[in-house]
Order: C-alpha cells, then sequence, then structure tokens
C-alpha cells in the first residue's frame, strides 16, 4: 500500500504567493467554532446564505483566484487512498474538509457525486486533506480515514462518516465507534485500530495539518481546483463551472 507523499515543501514557495493563498482561502471563510454546537450553526448558516447548497449562491464568499496558481497543493501520487481519479488527469481539486463540518457533509452528499462523473471521465482527480479545525475528534476521524485507506477503503469510510450529508456527533468519534464503523465496512478492526493510533498516522495527519496551515486553511471547506481557490459554502454549480474552466483552460 503507498500513502500519499507530500508534495514540494510548502515553504520553498514564494512568501507572495504564500501570503495571498492565505488571503484568499483563509481570511475571507467564516471561522467555524471548535465545539459541536459551533458547527452545527455554521451549517444552519451556510444553508440559509445559500438556500440550497445546490442551487445559490451563499453571500458573496466565492474565491476566484485569477491571478495567482495554486496548483503546487496538488500532491499527485500513484497510489494515493485519499485520492480519486487517474494521477494524470487534466484537472486536480483539492478539499480540504474535517468530519465535523457540516457544509463538508452536505458537498458529500449533494456535489461530490457530479464530481465524481467528472473523475470516471478521466478529466477530474480529487485529493482529499483530512483536517481537524473542531478538534481531537476530528482528528480522530482523521487518522481513522488514513486507516481505512491501508484496507483501501478510504472511500467508503470517508462516505460512512458524511452518510445522508449529515456529520457525525463528537460521541460518534470515540475509538469504539469508529472501529464498530470499520467493521460494518468489511475491515479488520484489530488492524484498523493499531493502524488508526499509530506513529504513521499521527505523522500523516501533522503533515496535512501543516500544509493547510501554510496555506492558511484556518476553517473548512476549502478547495483548489486547477489550481484556482474556491472557498466557502458554494452550491454545485460554482463547482462545475470551475472544472469546466479549468478544463478549458487546460486543453487550450
Amino acid at each position: 500500500m503507498i500513502r500519499s507523499a507530500r508534495g514540494p515543501m510548502v515553504w520553498l514557495v514564494p512568501l507572495a504567493v504564500i501570503v495571498l493563498a492565505a488571503v484568499l482561502i483563509g481570511v475571507v471563510i467564516v471561522n467555524q467554532g471548535p465545539s459541536e454546537d459551533g458547527a452545527n450553526a455554521q451549517g444552519s448558516d451556510s444553508q440559509s446564505e445559500s438556500g440550497s447548497s445546490g442551487d445559490s449562491d451563499s453571500s458573496g464568499e466565492s474565491g476566484s483566484g485569477d491571478d495567482i496558481d495554486l496548483s503546487f497543493v496538488e500532491h499527485r501520487v500513484e497510489g494515493d487512498d485519499s485520492a480519486a481519479g487517474d494521477v494524470d488527469a487534466p484537472v486536480t481539486l483539492v478539499m480540504f474538509s474535517d468530519y465535523q463540518c457540516p457544509y463538508c457533509a452536505t458537498w458529500n452528499e449533494e456535489t461530490l457525486p457530479p464530481m465524481m462523473e467528472y473523475v470516471e471521465k478521466g478529466d477530474l482527480r480529487i485529493e482529499m486533506r483530512d483536517l481537524a479545525v473542531f478538534g481531537e475528534e476530528s482528528e480522530r476521524a482523521a487518522r481513522a480515514a488514513y486507516a481505512a485507506g491501508l484496507q483501501d477503503k478510504y472511500w467508503e469510510f470517508h462516505n460512512a462518516m458524511f452518510k445522508g450529508g449529515k456529520h457525525p456527533a463528537k460521541s460518534e468519534l470515540d475509538d469504539d465507534s469508529l472501529v464498530s464503523t470499520a467493521k460494518d465496512l468489511g475491515l479488520d478492526p484489530t488492524k484498523f485500530k493499531g493502524d488508526m493510533n499509530s506513529v504513521e498516522a499521527h505523522d500523516e495527519f501533522d503533515a496535512v495539518a501543516q500544509e493547510g496551515s501554510s496555506l492558511g486553511v484556518a476553517s473548512t471547506p476549502s478547495f483548489i481546483i486547477g489550481g484556482k481557490p474556491l472557498v466557502g459554502a458554494q452550491p454545485t454549480k460554482e463547482f462545475v463551472s470551475a472544472v469546466d474552466d479549468a478544463l478549458a483552460e487546460a486543453e487550450g
């Protein structure tokens, strides 16, 4: 099993690019609090701002950085468990996500399926970055997703965490609950628990967290599509448009 190697070290990227990325990605997003109550409040805000995450724009929090290129964030590593799509697909979508993030769950339910249609056609690669902006329970879930990936079940576990477009409660993110979910998916529960709490799992999580921090990603969800940022609670049509634009640019 090949885990994702870290991409080019972000601190080698010109400082101006990192600062600009931080402004576009870290500052523009409404900061979600670390508690579950804050998560639920943010989810309500996202829905009220957009009406429906698939139908209308949110309150102007769209992020389009035509003057910068963040494609260095793409890892494009063959055998990356947390990626879907061809390693040489013309466009890559990178998503910074948290398993207690309400809009991440909504996005997974409503927007991921249309994005997977691009993946199936060979036009798009999706790379997940699991963060923990909501605290230790989210970190444990991220490490659990890593462990599921070691048994070729990353996406099955990821989708189980966001079943029905809802995020799990904190009480469902303890070791026993996560192991139970893994067992339901047909994973070896003993291996899963060991991998989830391994040094390697902690190192993988820390590397993703450092990458997100270096980019100024303080909240989830955050996206980079074809090297361009798209941030906040955006409707599905914005992602379709962003992918189509990136494909046109790649083909041009």
